[in-house]
């Protein structure tokens, strides 16, 4: 008899097929791994909006420093995978997946507790940052990185904690322990897990700011930094509970897990940035796919860091700050969850090229509306006081919606029609092709928008403001080369589907 539950369970009615594939004999592993998931994600959007919060309402800083701490993730990231591959040599899986994600959880202890409260002590004075500044304008943000070391410390750990207990470690678990069928109904639940702990994260940032306003100290964003870093804790403490109880008792029964099998598959192939470099350009069908990668980063770093400038102008207070963007989360997530329902048969319906270009379209038209507000701020205002708003607070609300539909868009459409373009291809194109797509597209185009604009904020000694023109012109460049590379891959897209068929 076959070890695989979904040969033992009867067949799915329609409604349960369309609604919940999930056999019953199969709850026992689907459940944990969906609450793992749920976990990880509810730590990622609470550190994600508590890191912002921190850099960007630090006194003598702004959102222009987290360009300039993005450029400290390359190295990072190359430290830290290096010391990965020699772990992953020497440790078992159990005791690779706790080495890896303990630390995070003893750092964000150690900050909230001890180097936060600790700030004045350990931080140079405001006094000191601001003269250097004023001594050397153009390295203006490199100072205020150093004014605020603890802060970037812990903006790069909390960007590390999607990329590595995410990506890596989450979906090298699920992925080593789930069976191809069993992946092809357990994974379209992980999105919308994903959406619900955003609602869930902004409804605890509501409540999380009542309680802090309440703070015996006087100081409600202190009071809202630990309640938050607890949740984030203890949350922390539960994925290491689940992950153990899984290795006891569901990784152990063969039902569930074959180890001896998944010993004999070979290993996804491991590119050096030369050969992954050499493989992009053998193939223009792999070119195009890099180009939307690349795009998409570039474009949604320009516009989250100038759209972050705006929040920070509005609400200067680290605390109003934070909930603003616990009520983001919030509306992201459902928007989101409302859009992968509304849009999920776009493809099916008009095309593959239909379902691509929806994405750029919306961010082209939605950057053009933002960047105006910002570029025009003086010359709008008359305008929009009869709407009975300042200029700055349209700005931020309109900053709000379409990252809001940017997010949105991305998970809705962008990500599916991406992987759907490599399903055509041979199975070399398809896994050593992703790989290299992953290597050069996917880390280069996270980094690439923080360089640019580092190097502009650098070059004029300016904010955000200053370089805001400049940010519009290259990315409506990046915007047509990206609808352009979209056009392209979709007729080379067609013409192996229908080559195939």
């Amino acid at each position: 008899m076959s070890t695989n539950p979904s040969f033992q369970d009867p067949p799915f009615s329609k409604l349960r097929a369309s609604i919940f594939p999930i056999q019953n004999s199969e709850l026992k592993k689907f459940l944990p791994m969906a609450l793992m998931m749920f976990l990880i994600l509810f730590n990622y959007t609470l550190l994600r909006n508590t890191k912002d919060t921190l850099v960007v309402t630090a006194p003598g800083s702004g959102a222009e420093i987290i360009s300039f701490i993005k450029i400290l993730d390359i190295p990072c990231a190359i430290l830290f995978f290096f010391i990965y591959a020699k772990l992953s040599n020497i440790l078992s899986r159990p005791a690779l997946f706790y080495t890896c994600l303990i630390p995070f959880l003893v750092f964000f202890c150690v900050f909230a507790f001890f180097l936060y409260p600790n700030k004045d002590l350990l931080h140079p004075s405001l006094e000191s940052v601001l003269a250097l500044q004023a001594t050397y304008p153009h390295l203006k943000w490199f100072i205020s990185l150093y004014g605020i070391w603890s802060f970037a410390l812990f903006y790069i750990l909390a960007e590390f904690w999607g990329s590595i207990v995410i990506s890596l470690l989450f979906w090298q678990f699920a992925n080593e322990i789930t069976r191809t069928g069993e992946a092809k109904r357990f994974y379209v639940f992980f999105p919308l897990l994903g959406n619900l702990a955003l609602v869930s994260t902004g409804a605890l940032g509501k409540w999380v700011s009542e309680a802090s306003r309440c703070s015996a100290d006087g100081d409600p964003w202190s009071s809202m930094l630990t309640y938050t870093v607890t949740a984030v804790i203890i949350a922390g403490i539960a994925i290491l509970l689940i992950y153990a109880w899984m290795d006891k008792y569901v990784l152990t029964d063969p039902l569930y897990y074959d180890e001896a099998g998944r010993k004999n598959k070979k290993d996804k192939p491991k590119l050096s940035l030369k050969e992954s470099i050499a493989y992009l350009f053998s193939s223009k069908y792999l070119g195009f796919i890099t180009v939307l990668l690349l795009s998409y980063g570039i474009v949604s770093n320009f516009i989250d860091v100038a759209w972050k400038g705006q929040v920070q102008a509005y609400f200067p207070n680290s605390h109003d700050y934070f909930e603003f963007m616990c009520r983001f989360s919030f509306w992201t997530g459902i928007m989101t969850i409302v859009l992968v329902f509304m849009t999920k048969g776009i493809v099916r319906r008009f095309g593959w090229f239909a379902g691509a270009i929806i994405t750029p379209t919306v961010l082209l038209i939605s950057s053009l509306l933002f960047f105006s507000l910002v570029l025009f701020k003086e010359s709008l205002e008359g305008v929009v006081a009869l709407l009975g708003v300042t200029s700055l607070y349209l700005a931020v609300m309109v900053g709000a919606v379409q990252n809001i539909f940017n997010k949105a868009a991305k998970y809705s459409l962008f990500d599916p029609t991406k992987e759907m373009a490599y399903i055509p291809l041979d199975q070399e194109l398809k896994v050593k092709g992703k790989a290299a797509v992953d290597v050069i597209g996917g880390r280069l185009g996270k980094s690439s928008g923080g360089f640019i604009q580092s190097f502009l904020l650098v070059l004029t000694a300016g904010s955000l403001t200053t370089i805001a023109p400049y940010l519009l012109g290259i990315l409506l460049i990046v915007i047509l080369a990206w609808m352009g590379s979209a056009n392209g891959l979709s007729k080379l897209y067609n013409a192996k589907v229908k080559q195939g068929e």
